[in-house]
């Protein structure tokens, strides 16, 4: 006849403790282990029996009387890990995984500029999808490359900082614009027409286009609400960006200044341009870096109006593209989502600095090569 285990004893948990194991259960980041462990003491020191905290957890009774064990010696530090000894064991050496990485970083194959699963996996003798897990445990994609552009402006940081800091703290009783144009659009015409998409097969296209003209978008984008001015102009000179002040000008409310981060282009800074904002003192320019126009918020709305409007359109004449364009502007401005920046100026000058001192490297690297 099996005789049943007898009652363990209440696990005596402090306050704090008690407060802590109740925040591992309630945050949805932690792992799986350590919740379930933390929910399990939780109980134990309820006075739930070791057998029922077991079924109600899916786990041994054992398993529960190692966690109590556990936390008599280790506390709240020993909840969720796993003990020496325990758990699952490595099946690539360690040997081999430095092997992999190292010459994922800093070698290439002899037949190409990067290295692939199918050539690393014959070079360093493993499966294919060793190197995979290698690679997507720490990140590395050899087959990707990021473009990038540091500037070298005297005047980057002083530049920044004031650009930043009109989009973290902007001036009361003013507005803030990011301006810049978006020009030479083509009004572009497939030469076949498009078929639709439907079941098994996407939506095609021909790769070939006529062109039917070009026309410049002059666009100012409203950093706290969103909303966006554009004009379409035939040309991108002096005077067609002096003509779009005065837009700016009428459809701004009278009695507010009106702030604009800008390019440092020559048409922003044109005589003419200089002598109109000088009798328009309301309006004061912010200049972003040179070779920094992902400083300008209103790039990231041009991204959206080729990516969602202008990619796949395909257009007859100038004004059907015109139109295209100023609907798309108006649908924006019907329901305006403002972008928000995140990254304080100090953040940007750090990251700044490292990508200096890495480029700086990779050139006296290069130059030794050579």
């Amino acid at each position: 006849m099996c005789m049943a285990h007898p009652p363990a004893e209440s696990l005596v948990l402090l306050l704090e403790e008690r407060r802590q194991l109740e925040a591992f259960v309630a945050a949805p980041s932690n792992p799986h282990r350590m919740v379930r462990e933390a929910r399990g003491l939780l109980m134990a020191a309820d006075g739930v029996a070791n057998a029922v905290i077991a079924e109600r957890l899916d786990v041994s009774r054992s398993t529960v009387i190692g966690w109590r064990k556990q936390f008599v010696e280790d506390g709240v530090a020993g909840v969720g890990r796993v003990r020496a000894g325990r758990g699952r064991k490595p099946t690539i050496p360690a040997e081999k995984i430095d092997e992999i990485v190292e010459r994922t970083q800093h070698e290439t194959p002899p037949d190409a500029t990067h290295w692939s699963v199918r050539t690393m996996a014959d070079a360093a003798g493993v499966g294919r999808s060793t190197v995979h897990k290698v690679w997507q445990a720490r990140g590395l994609k050899p087959h990707l490359v990021d473009t990038f552009k540091i500037s070298t402006d005297p005047a980057f940081e002083d530049k920044l900082v004031d650009v930043v800091a009109l989009y973290m703290c902007p001036p009361d009783n003013a507005v803030v614009l990011c301006v810049d144009e978006k020009s030479q659009v083509q009004a572009l015409d497939r030469t076949q027409p498009s078929l639709p998409m439907k079941p098994g097969r996407a939506g095609t296209m021909t790769h070939d286009y006529k062109r039917n003209g070009t026309t410049t978008l002059f666009a100012a984008l409203n950093v706290l609400t969103g909303l966006v001015i554009g004009k379409c102009l035939p040309r991108h000179r002096h005077q067609e960006f002096l003509a779009f002040l005065k837009d700016i000008n009428r459809r701004v409310s009278r009695g507010k200044d009106i702030h604009l981060i800008l390019d440092n282009y020559g048409t922003h800074t044109h005589p003419d341009v200089i002598a109109w904002l000088d009798k328009h003192p309301r309006f004061h320019l912010h200049f972003t870096p040179t070779r920094s126009s992902w400083l300008n918020l209103v790039e990231r709305w041009f991204r959206e109006l080729t990516t969602r409007r202008l990619k796949r359109g395909s257009f007859a004449s100038v004004a059907e593209l015109t139109s295209a364009i100023e609907g798309y502007i108006a649908h924006h401005n019907g329901d305006p989502k403002p972008f928000v920046w995140t990254k304080t100026a100090d953040e940007i000058i750090t990251k700044v600095r490292r990508g200096r001192v890495a480029l700086e490297q990779a050139r006296a690297i290069s130059r030794t090569h050579h």
